[in-house]
């Protein structure tokens, strides 16, 4: 591959002869994280030819483009996103799915763009370019080992705010869509994980990035593995109890924070920390509120729970953590062992957020709701079922850590009560008929049942 892009496209022509385009595509597309906002224009941050657009198959483009939306929040900068373009004269029959427009002027005029991840040639020669490290303009590839050639791809269709590619079913490769300066912690976390010698999640072995924003991590794929999601509904649907492996989870769970506190640095939550903490709770609640109006009668209670938790959370530590940890982010292999994956965080909140060190507490109660959610798609609703995993995967990190999240009560009440905050929230804006399982913890958790 060449040391430098291509410059026979001119990117204040290229990006006039997209817009068209990308104004009817991008807003539909699942990682569009600006829906429901109008879009009133793009700004090129850098465009680089992987293949040349001059020959006569396919050439590849990488796109930085910048959406302006004047209706985002104050003071937050235009989202920047990450695109991989095909084009071509002519879109063979098998791709034409994957058609975003034909452009009509400018240089690329006449020639169709499509999402290029779709084309296994373009797809397998992003993976090639993984296995020779170096730059391609503006773009820097690495890998920490040899990677085996011509590795068939194939794109994944189940996530929301990214894009994957499976080689051979035996790597895989993420592509963030929105991207923002500084390391990404899917790469950041899993890299610093792996020298500390926590086997819990797989290694990066391979990853590209732009300035310092990170663009995309490859990782062995476990293809023999089951997301715990999935499990815990078989286990539902057969009346079986999910006790063992919630357990273990509780355990591995447990290793990934002893880890990540060995290899990043710590430090303990002063009081006026503290007290940041519970007013940002608040803060989230009152917002919530105020766009959820059946949290409303509840309010009292879940502040009483924010306020009772001052103490604790003042003997508490800050580390890095998961960040957005729930049972569609674990897998279970064959063996019995569970590994926990996509260290990314929340898509929503800012990249310096999701960086940031936070109480362990906080990963743990994530996953303590998910069993709740877990439960919730049983009929009828299975309670105990929950309270048995939850009170088991307790256990289970008290076990390997050494330390009983139930021992502060105060504490996990509420962290459980921000996040069901939170997951009443989205349920009312995009799963209206979900809305009754975050309800329900927060009756629960306000002692309004």
């Amino acid at each position: 591959m060449p040391e430098t892009a291509s410059t026979t496209r001119a990117p204040d022509a290229l990006l006039p002869s997209l817009t068209p385009l990308l104004h009817t595509w991008l807003p539909r597309q699942r990682w569009f994280a600006g829906k429901g906002r109008r879009v009133t224009g793009f700004t090129l941050e850098a465009a680089t030819e992987l293949l040349p657009l001059d020959g006569a198959g396919p050439g590849l483009l990488h796109l930085l483009v910048r959406v302006e939306q004047p209706s985002r929040p104050s003071g937050t900068p235009a989202d920047c996103y990450q695109l991989l373009l095909g084009v071509r004269t002519q879109l063979p029959p098998r791709l034409a799915p994957a058609l975003i427009g034909r452009i009509r002027q400018g240089p690329l005029a006449g020639r169709a763009v499509y999402e290029g991840l779709r084309d296994p040639r373009l797809a397998g020669l992003l993976y090639e370019r993984l296995r020779s490290p170096g730059r391609t303009g503006p773009l820097r590839f690495h890998a920490t080992a040899p990677l085996p050639p011509a590795l068939a791809p194939r794109m994944l269709d189940a996530e929301q705010s990214n894009s994957s590619l499976v080689y051979g079913d035996s790597f895989i490769l993420k592509i963030f869509r929105r991207v923002s300066p500084g390391a990404n912690p899917d790469l950041e976390l899993p890299l610093a994980l792996s020298r500390a010698g926590c086997e819990r999640v797989p290694a990066p072995v391979a990853w590209f990035e732009s300035g310092t924003a990170t663009l995309g991590v490859l990782q062995p794929y476990l293809r023999d593995s089951r997301d715990g999601w999935r499990l815990a509904l078989d286990a539902l649907a057969d009346g079986r109890e999910f006790t063992t492996e919630a357990r273990a989870l509780g355990r591995a769970t447990a290793e990934v924070h002893l880890a990540l506190a060995t290899a990043l640095p710590t430090e303990r939550l002063r009081p006026e920390g503290a007290r940041h903490v519970a007013a940002a709770m608040d803060a989230r609640l009152h917002a919530a509120a105020q766009a959820v109006p059946a949290l409303l009668p509840h309010v009292p209670g879940l502040r009483a729970v924010f306020a009772a938790a001052g103490d604790s959370l003042g003997a508490g530590h800050l580390q890095r953590i998961h960040g957005d940890l729930h049972l569609g982010q674990t897998l279970r292999g064959s063996d019995g062992a569970w590994a926990v994956i996509d260290f990314e965080g929340e898509p929503a909140k800012s990249l310096d957020e999701r960086r940031s060190a936070q109480p362990p507490v906080r990963d743990i109660a994530g996953m303590l709701r998910s069993f709740d959610y877990a439960a919730r798609t049983h009929r009828p609703w299975n309670a105990a079922w929950a309270a048995r995993c939850r009170a088991a995967y307790c256990a289970g990190y008290a076990e390997a850590s050494g330390t009983d999240p139930r021992d502060h009560p105060a504490l996990l009440r509420a962290y459980e009560t921000d996040k069901a905050v939170y997951e009443v929230v989205y349920e009312a804006r995009h799963r209206p008929d979900w809305l009754p399982v975050p309800m329900a913890a927060i009756e629960r958790l306000a002692g309004t049942q």
